[in-house]
């Protein structure tokens, strides 16, 4: 019985292991350029508050809030991209449930454009009509007692992770991204469950208010009809 215990916790850690290794190279390539370090100098702009996003989904609506006072970059990053339409008829190009509940994935704009091939979803970014160039934020982590999130790295120390201001669970709106932790652009996921094996690795910046039983349903392909932002004068 403890030999068989102990292999289906090691077949568990494995299994979790194989499920997060695609989630890092699913997104598009890594960036060598410089990335804005916080919000002095974000090249999109930040929330400072909470706001409300409504997505309503080719399975129906979802209510998402964002956290500007945990992740003020990356918050608004998102915000910015709601309100140019960027979601809007793109699709959900990654979704793992099997052998265990893991991610809802999608918010890849080149997923809207019908001549994108379905091989190429998932490697997009958002290109800022002003410069022509893909837009990327950097890694950006909030810690109890500090007074701002830090960036561009990766944290892995358990005594710190549990002092995170937002984790991993269930409904948890966080950003992909490639290797590089400075990689993140548009795409973004949905936690089908706790999951803390990402914690300090990616970017939680919201969580879903209501809609959590339509996020179950997404399948691979389903699509974001529209995606609104509902907190007035953002």
């Amino acid at each position: 019985m403890c030999h068989r215990s102990l292999f289906q916790r090691s077949l568990r850690a494995l299994i979790t292991l194989a499920l997060c290794i695609p989630l890092l190279v699913s997104c598009a390539s890594t960036t060598t350029a410089s990335v804005p370090d916080g919000c002095e100098q974000a090249s999109s702009p930040c929330l400072q508050g909470k706001a409300s996003v409504a997505m309503e989904t080719s399975r129906g609506m979802i209510t998402l809030e964002l956290d500007g006072d945990a992740a003020p970059v990356t918050a608004g990053n998102f915000v910015d991209l709601v309100k140019r339409g960027t979601y809007n008829g793109t699709v959900f190009h990654r979704v793992v449930r099997d052998p265990v509940p893991f991610v809802v994935q999608g918010g890849d704009p080149a997923s809207s454009n019908p001549q994108t091939p379905k091989a190429q979803y998932g490697t997009g970014s958002f290109i800022d009509p002003e410069s022509g160039q893909a837009r990327f934020i950097p890694l950006e982590l909030a810690f109890e007692g500090e007074d701002q999130p830090r960036y561009g790295r990766v944290v892995s120390n358990p005594s710190e992770l549990l002092k995170l201001k937002l984790s991993h669970a269930r409904g948890a709106l966080a950003m992909a991204r490639s290797q590089s932790p400075d990689s993140a652009s548009a795409q973004f996921y949905i936690a089908l469950k706790p999951l803390p094996e990402l914690d300090g690795r990616y970017a939680v910046f919201g969580r879903v208010t209501e809609g959590m039983e339509v996020v179950d349903a997404i399948r691979q392909d389903d699509k974001i009809i529209k995606a609104t932002l509902l907190t007035p004068g953002l």
